[in-house]
């Protein structure tokens, strides 16, 4: 007999859950360059729509088609009876559905360590691969009634059985795939490559953090009865507790280490709370989610420390840190802290054991089995994008698509070259300790070559860079002395002061490009030491980097509406 309200809890919990799809395709895209936004968004997209149909044909059977030790059974379009796994009240249909946006989740998670260097295709082929085989073997371990199961391994959410396995995956195929070009100098010592949307990122972190209340609450798959539901609502607790308790001590740790909190490094901190408590979110106390989530807190920084300086793999986004590092220190903590059978309360060794069985048993079984399928893909359709195509951006190439972002201008990244292999030292710049107007805002005369003028009267182009905060107070001096046409863009750069020095993610950031103004005044009537005279007045403030102003000789102007020239072309009507 069915019961409507356990139905419409696995059913709501799949929504959910099949949600974090748009919270992983914001991180990610957030996370990494403008250029293979499209890329990105595809990938989270074909993780889905590839995954679904497989896990029908094939997955759910090796996941839940029998009883025995390694594996289900065979049943192409799952047509067996599983009555024996079903939830109580729950039809088959909304017990499918559930689990298959869990098996996609598992395998969105690589799309990210893998981001900005993967070919397309190569990408499609592992998803497909994933969802069929490698998941749904070790989610049969422990949730098929597999051997884990039987020895007593337990994963509430899916700490081990989803996140550990996307984190193990992620692991090897950034491994294999190799660093971005440009990541590492010739040294060994990693550049940081800043994502292009912090915004974008930050919405993917907060959908995430949403949908896991369906991700671990509604894993009871069941509301019926008092128990169930002080359960559930313990679950919501604990889950929130970690992400929480994680976010503080990663920006407090950051804070201390980098003297700033870092906030990307913040955010990917919430997602390890989250994803390390899922394992036993069902077990421990409130006081024992705040632990898994200070661990959290500590554990993920370092990590993303250790993959990017000592193991030189490229993650940009953090996801095996994140998923394999904190999946597989959650469900350990879990044989810790869980309050009935937890090590720490009195329940002995033996559940702690079989946890660190359980996780060392899966990512062998992740690491093998990804390998071998890395590796093929890797020496038939190819595995990377050609070096041109990295730095193009995948968008254009892979898919024919110009940018993500039409119609909206786009901040320079950083693109390194192959052989450029060395930045200059970035020096801190002086933010008190007056110096004159001419080292504030020093002038650089510019001399056109001598060509034919359209009038007597000299013209002049006068550009000038400034501060994002000054361009007003230089409009307004501007019109004071009759200037009223200007061209003025946002741009980035840095001068003498090569930037400031910061930390993206525990990696120092050299040559940090900063925002500016650039002004584009063409003069003939007034005089061009008068403006550059009134500009420096109205930019300066003592400090290096108030701005630099150029001095060029224009031969002639064109007014197209009337075909004036020279001076005439450069004044308003009478």
């Amino acid at each position: 007999m069915y019961s409507s309200v356990n139905t419409i809890w696995v059913l709501l919990g799949a929504a959910l859950v099949f949600f974090m799809q748009a919270g992983f395709a914001m991180c990610e895209a957030g996370f990494t360059r403008a250029k293979n936004t499209g890329n990105i968004l595809m990938k989270n997209l074909m993780d889905f729509s590839i995954g679904t149909p497989v896990f029908w044909l094939l997955g759910f059977g090796l996941m839940f088609g029998g009883t025995g030790a390694l594996i289900g059974g065979f049943d192409p379009f799952v047509l067996g009876d599983y009555s024996a796994v079903l939830p109580d009240g729950v039809p088959f249909a909304a017990f499918l559905i559930f689990q298959t946006v869990f098996c996609a989740t598992a395998a969105t998670i690589v799309s990210g360590a893998m981001a900005e260097r993967t070919k397309f295709i190569s990408y499609c082929i592992y998803s497909l691969l994933i969802s069929a085989v490698v998941y749904p073997v070790s989610g049969h371990w422990i949730w098929g009634g597999g051997w884990l199961a039987q020895l007593g391994f337990h994963d509430c959410a899916g700490s081990t059985a989803v996140h550990m396995v996307g984190g193990v995956a992620s692991l090897i195929g950034a491994k294999i795939l190799g660093p971005r070009i440009g990541k590492y100098d010739r040294e060994g010592k990693p550049r940081a490559i800043l994502g292009h949307n912090l915004s974008i990122a930050a919405l993917g972190v907060f959908i995430l953090w949403f949908c896991w209340f369906g991700f671990n609450g509604c894993s009871t798959v069941s509301m019926t009865g008092d128990d169930t539901l002080v359960a559930a609502g313990s679950i919501f607790v604990t889950t929130n507790m970690a992400a929480a308790v994680a976010c503080v001590t990663t920006m407090l740790f950051t804070w201390i280490r980098f003297k700033k909190p870092d906030v990307s490094m913040t955010f990917n901190a919430a997602l390890g709370g989250l994803v390390a408590i899922t394992a036993g979110c069902d077990m421990v106390s409130i006081g024992g989610a705040a632990i898994i989530g200070i661990c959290a807190g500590i554990v993920l920084p370092l990590a993303v420390e250790f993959f990017d300086k000592v193991a030189k793999i490229d993650d940009p986004v953090g996801a095996i840190s994140v998923h394999g590092v904190c999946g597989a220190m959650g469900t350990l903590l879990t044989g810790l802290l869980a309050v009935d059978g937890g090590l720490f309360y009195g329940g002995g060794a033996s559940f702690f054991l079989t946890q660190c069985l359980g996780v060392v048993s899966v990512i062998a079984w992740v690491a093998v089995t990804m390998f071998i399928i890395f590796n093929v893909i890797k020496r038939t359709v190819g595995l990377r994008a050609a070096a041109a195509e990295e730095l193009e951006g995948l968008d254009i190439h892979e898919h024919g698509l110009p940018t993500a972002y039409a119609d909206f201008s786009q901040a320079t990244s950083m693109t390194a070259v192959a052989k450029d292999n060395a930045y200059p030292q970035p020096v801190e710049a002086k933010a008190s300790g007056k110096v004159s107007p001419d080292q504030a805002v020093p002038v650089q005369v510019v001399s056109a070559p001598s060509g034919i003028s359209a009038s007597d009267v000299k013209l002049s182009k006068v550009t000038i860079i400034c501060s994002q905060a000054k361009f007003e107070e230089l409009k307004s001096a501007m019109n004071g002395i009759g200037v009223t046409g200007m061209t003025v863009t946002q741009v980035l750069g840095c001068g003498i002061q090569k930037g400031r020095m910061e930390y993206y993610r525990g990696v120092p950031m050299t040559m940090n490009l900063l925002p500016k103004v650039q002004v584009d005044i063409v003069v003939s009537k007034v005089p061009v030491s008068q403006v550059i005279q009134t500009a420096k007045k109205a930019l300066y403030t003592g400090s290096i980097g108030d701005g630099k102003i150029f001095v060029y000789d224009v031969e002639n102007v064109v007014k197209v509406r009337t075909g004036e020239e020279g001076y005439d072309a450069l004044q308003g009507e009478e």
